[in-house]
């Protein structure tokens, strides 16, 4: 499979990330208009398009002041096509993102099972005692 890099996308584009949030434990109440909201308001948006069939395979974004804070949300591919390289993909299209490049700090959160996958672009879970807080409405 060959991917290309989007960061425009169509409404077929909005309704494969829908099918694609649906398949994930994190994501799978996203409604089509939540998701449309959420990529209007996300600094950073990235797919990953098969050419051939033209469907999203895989999603990233991420939010960020562009100067000290990125948090990355959402680094996602489609169950059949995991483990071909499609996520590091993701990651470094995020990474080298000219508005995520020179951030001081960038964040994210990930099950255990996925930290050593993590680790290979830099993330480490010494984060100087900080401890994360959520307020959940």
């Amino acid at each position: 499979m060959v991917v290309k890099t989007v960061t425009i996308f169509t409404e077929k584009h909005l309704n494969d990330l829908f099918l694609l949030f649906q398949n994930e434990w994190w994501t799978k109440n996203r409604t089509n208009d939540d998701i449309q909201k959420m990529l209007d308001l996300s600094h950073v948006a990235i797919g990953l398009v098969d050419i051939e069939t033209d469907e999203l395979v895989g999603f990233a974004r991420a939010i960020t002041d562009g100067m000290y804070r990125a948090f990355i949300f959402d680094v996602i591919v489609k169950g059949s096509d995991r483990n071909r390289g499609l996520g590091f993909t993701l990651m470094n299209s995020l990474l080298e993102n000219s508005l995520i490049q020179r951030v001081e700090r960038i964040e994210l959160y990930c099950p255990e099972r996925l930290v050593s996958y993590y680790e290979q672009f830099g993330f480490s879970t010494d984060v100087n005692g900080s401890t994360l807080m959520r307020l959940k409405r």
